[in-house]
């Protein structure tokens, strides 16, 4: 269990250690909420002081038993599609579709998998207690 509460990962997909970016963002307040956080982009070495992953398969690694609370993305739809069935596969709990991001083909394939999903903003969820 993390500082959080919860048990498990958050992988925010499309991290950029560009101040600024909204992933960015969302790494730092996930950090500093305690959370477990798996930043994903294999252009980076690290996000904000974690090491990046290059895949959502190494994150699934990287969280070890606990397994993935939370997948937060922050990719557009083309970049996102070719990698539904890795998101598929590594079973988060739940997939945050953050604005930008949405894809009725991976949303989908999250339903017939029952995988909950939900188009919202991680930094609002955050700032609004609802995280």
């Amino acid at each position: 269990m993390n500082d959080s509460g919860k048990s498990g990962a958050t992988v925010v997909l499309g991290a950029s250690p560009k101040a600024g970016r909204y992933s960015n963002m969302a790494v730092q307040r996930l950090k500093d909420a305690g959370h477990s956080v798996i930043p994903v982009n294999p252009a980076y070495d690290a996000v904000e002081g974690l090491k990046s992953v290059e895949t959502v398969c190494d994150a699934v690694e990287a969280a070890g038993p606990e397994g993935l609370d939370t997948l937060t993305l922050y990719l557009a739809p083309h970049h996102l599609e070719p990698l539904a069935d890795d998101i598929l596969q590594a079973r988060p709990r739940r997939v945050i579709f953050n604005p930008g991001t949405e894809s009725s083909m991976v949303q989908k394939a999250l339903d017939k998998a029952g995988i909950p999903w939900m188009e919202a903003c991680t930094l609002v969820l955050l700032s609004t207690g609802q995280y």
